[in-house]
Parts: C-alpha cells; sequence; structure tokens
C-alpha cells in the first residue's frame, strides 16, 4: 500500500521538530490527527486544521499512519505501551521518529507486529532548522517494501529518506551520526580557542579552517564562536540532550564490543557538566566556556 496525500495522519509529540513536522504534513494536504501534553502545542496545530485527541488510543484507531516525536526511551516506550494497550488496527503503520536505542526499536516491531500492525523507526538529523523548511533527513529502519510505501509520506517532512537496513538500523545510523557530530563540537571548539588563544582573528581563521582538510559540518554550519554562523542559537540543543544520545551510544558500542575511545571521553565531558549545572547550556556552548577558563571535566 502507498500512501498518498489526504492519508490520515496521526501526530504525536509537537515539541520543538515535532510541531514543525506536523505543520508540513498538513501543508502537504493530510488529515491529520495529533495529541501531546502541551495543550498549546495542539493548538496551534488544530487552528491550521488539526483534530486534537485526548487519548493516543483513540488516535491511532482513526489513523492509517502513526508518527512519534519523543523525547528519550521511556517515554517512547510508555507512549507506545499505552497507544496499542487497546489492540491496533489491522495495517496500521508506525513511524517512530525519536532517537532510541535499536533495541527498544526492535522490541516495538516485535510487540506492534504481533496485534497486526507494521513498525519502522525513521529517526531524524537537521535540527529545528530542517523541520521548519522541511530538508531533514530520515533514516528509516525496516523492511523494504514498508519503506516504499511510507517514502513519499517522509518526503513531505524532509529532503533525504534513506533506507538503512532491518528493524533498528535507522537508529544505529542516527547514534552513530550524533557521536561525531558531539565529538566534532568539542574538536572545533578546541581548535577555534587555541588559534584566538594565540591572537589569530576568529573570523579569518575559520575561513581557513572551512577551506582547509579540518573543514566539517560543524565548523562551517554551527561554529562554536558566537557570530561566526547564523545556524547556531543558544540552547538549541542542550548539553543534556546531546549527551542522552551519548549514553545510547555508550551502550550501542558495549553491546557490539566496539572501541570507542573519543565517544567515551565526549561522554565524560557532557557528562560533568551536567553535574556542575551546565545542562541546559546549548552544547556549542564549550567554546565559551574554554574561553573563559570556566572549562572543567
Amino acid at each position: 500500500m502507498f500512501y498518498r496525500k489526504s492519508s490520515h495522519i496521526g501526530f504525536i509529540g509537537l515539541g520543538n521538530m515535532g510541531g514543525y513536522m506536523a505543520g508540513n504534513l498538513l501543508k502537504s494536504g493530510h488529515k491529520l490527527h495529533v495529541y501531546d501534553i502541551s495543550r498549546k502545542a495542539c493548538d496551534v496545530l488544530e487552528a491550521k486544521g488539526a483534530t486534537v485527541y485526548t487519548r493516543t488510543t483513540d488516535l491511532a484507531k482513526n489513523s492509517k499512519i502513526v508518527i512519534t516525536m519523543l523525547p528519550n526511551n521511556s517515554v517512547v516506550n510508555a507512549s507506545y505501551d499505552e497507544m496499542i494497550s487497546e489492540g491496533v488496527k489491522k495495517g496500521t503503520v508506525f513511524l517512530d521518529c525519536s532517537t532510541i536505542s535499536s533495541e527498544l526499536a526492535k522490541s516495538l516491531q516485535k510487540r506492534i507486529s504481533l496485534k497486526g500492525g507494521t513498525f519502522l523507526d525513521a529517526p531524524v538529523s537537521g535540527g529545528v532548522p530542517g523541520a521548519a523548511e522541511a530538508t531533514l533527513t530520515f533514516m528509516v529502519g525496516g523492511r523494504e517494501n514498508d519503506f516504499k510505501a511510507v517514502k513519499d509520506i517522509l518526503q513531505c517532512m524532509g529532503k533525504r529518506i534513506i533506507h538503512c537496513g532491518s528493524h533498528g538500523m535507522g537508529q544505529a545510523a542516527k547514534l552513530c551520526n550524533n557521536m561525531m557530530l558531539a565529538i566534532s563540537m568539542l574538536a572545533v571548539s578546541e581548535t577555534m580557542n587555541l588559534a584566538v588563544g594565540q591572537g589569530l582573528d576568529a573570523r579569518i581563521f575559520a575561513e581557513i579552517l572551512n577551506s582547509s582538510t579540518g573543514c566539517c559540518w560543524t565548523s562551517e554550519s554551527y561554529n562554536p564562536v558566537p557570530g561566526i554562523t547564523a545556524l547556531t542559537k543558544a540552547n538549541n540543543v542542550p548539553i543534556s540532550l546531546i549527551n542522552k544520545d551519548l549514553e545510547l551510544v555508550v551502550n550501542a558500542a558495549s553491546s557490539s564490543e566496539s572501541p570507542i575511545a573519543m565517544g567515551l571521553l565526549t561522554h565524560k565531558i557532557y557528562s560533568s557538566l551536567i553535574t556542575q549545572g551546565l545542562g541546559d547550556l546549548d552544547f556549542s556552548d564549550v567554546y565559551s566556556l574554554m574561553e573563559s577558563n570556566n572549562f572543567k571535566y
């Protein structure tokens, strides 16, 4: 089955990214059913034409596809337990776009398939700007036929839709990507701070860095030096959020017996910053801490 415009789609989790993603589905002509613990977030989508539900079980029963965008493993697990507690309408497709462990994604697939539904893990990359502009990258784990059936739906919210393999492989790809992002932020922050500390102009060095072998997405698009890139916004990616993903990375590395020396060090550094009460800072603020000699870990 392929889902086209005017499909009934349920969306659970209307936070910083989910609200934009749901809005883009409405713009594409789909009939949207929404749920969130925030009434304010629901009101925004209701004003645009969405139907608001107070029970996720009812939302799922009235949707051909249910998309979830939730903060962590425990919330995702509890939400699905509640949503499918009264059964699943046969043929309903569930797409989880949260960042969770591969193990939980595989568990959800088993639970939902036993009830007659279909599950795919489809975490995203691109942040709030990508959600707002419908340019997200979706990393999808699941059967190829199921992936092909929902690809058009995902293209309403994203620019690159990639099938990563079987269930859980979307999450595996997302966690590896986020480990690289976290490591590169520390590396770029150290590099920029060292350059400025030696007397180099930050903008001049950033231009050199981005046209040389040290160039990466962080240095180009999320440079931690204030004012260099417009994308770097205070409290856009809290340290606590990036470290939540690193905890999942550490568990994945342990279960797969993969060495992640840099990943472990990055996790240790961000964990230390959280214990210092800095978890709400943007993860790029490590540069400002280094610059002011307040970087302790």
